[in-house]
């Protein structure tokens, strides 16, 4: 189902881009909710909900996350990397807006998830116009639903294409026996 209540998670160290790519998002008229932090680490806190961001009514879960690479403490790839890594977050799409051009940091990207790749515009014009292309994107795209806490909503999977899968949320569907590890087994009655 698709949402127009939606939030984006910008990292990004520089204090100037973060400026930037915020101002560009709200002059092409973006009213959602637009947070930002400035490395690798405060996006994790910021995801699992901890210290300030346990406040999910200011704080809320990310619909759409834009990262930058070259960050301290935690990079762009680190952040992508634990994305892939908890199921829960890897369905959040992830964009990479950085001002590497360099082929090994594209193809690591898109190796560790990334849904897209972007180089950062020289100048705010262009910049402003590669966000609105991405966000008129965005709004073509469906996401998961989530409940008020920002927690994937459980879905129904049984009876569909994707019920083999283990459920983001980690659940199984332990009455057929749904296992990874015991895949291609017949199911228990």
């Amino acid at each position: 189902m698709k949402t127009r209540d939606f939030t984006i998670l910008v990292i990004e160290d520089d204090e100037n881009d973060r400026y930037f790519i915020e101002a560009s998002f709200r002059k092409i008229g973006v009213t959602a909710p637009i947070n930002l932090v400035c490395d690798g680490c405060e996006a994790i806190a910021y995801l699992n909900g901890e210290g300030k961001y346990a406040d999910r009514t200011t704080y809320q879960y990310p619909t759409f996350i834009m990262t930058d690479l070259k960050m301290p403490k935690k990079d762009g790839f680190a952040v992508l990397e634990d994305l892939k890594k908890n199921p829960m977050w890897a369905v959040i799409p992830t964009v990479v807006l950085s001002a590497s051009a360099d082929l090994d940091d594209i193809k690591k990207a898109y190796m560790l998830g990334a849904s897209s790749y972007h180089i950062k515009p020289s100048t705010h014009e262009a910049l402003r116009v590669q966000l609105k292309l991405l966000y008129d994107y965005w709004m073509t795209c469906e996401t998961p639903q989530v409940d008020d806490t920002g927690k994937q909503a459980a879905t129904e999977g049984r009876g569909k294409l994707g019920e083999r899968f283990v459920a983001p949320t980690g659940e199984r569907n332990e009455e057929r026996g749904d296992h990874p590890e015991t895949e291609g087994m017949p199911k228990t009655k």
